[in-house]
């Protein structure tokens, strides 16, 4: 893999973690509007998947993000 290369991979890899906390930002809204004040604090099984999805998806991107990362640092890139 030349310089470009590894470039345009971990800028895709920050991409995606910045999109991740992004959806985990609007699912957290959503999930929060179904609360008091705005709410009855029964908040619906398609809210609470969507969060739980986005959390994992986060947690991926980070991951991946950590391992590209631990390579860049080790000199493997």
């Amino acid at each position: 893999m030349d310089h470009e290369q590894a470039r345009a991979e971990e800028t895709a890899a920050m991409e995606r973690v910045l999109t991740a906390t992004k959806r985990v930002q609007t699912a957290f809204a959503s999930l929060q509007s179904q609360f008091p004040p705005a709410g009855s604090g029964q908040p619906s099984q398609f809210a609470l998947q969507t969060f739980d999805a986005a959390l994992q998806e986060l947690e991926d991107a980070q991951a991946a993000f950590d391992g590209l990362l631990g390579d860049l640092l080790d000199g493997n890139r």
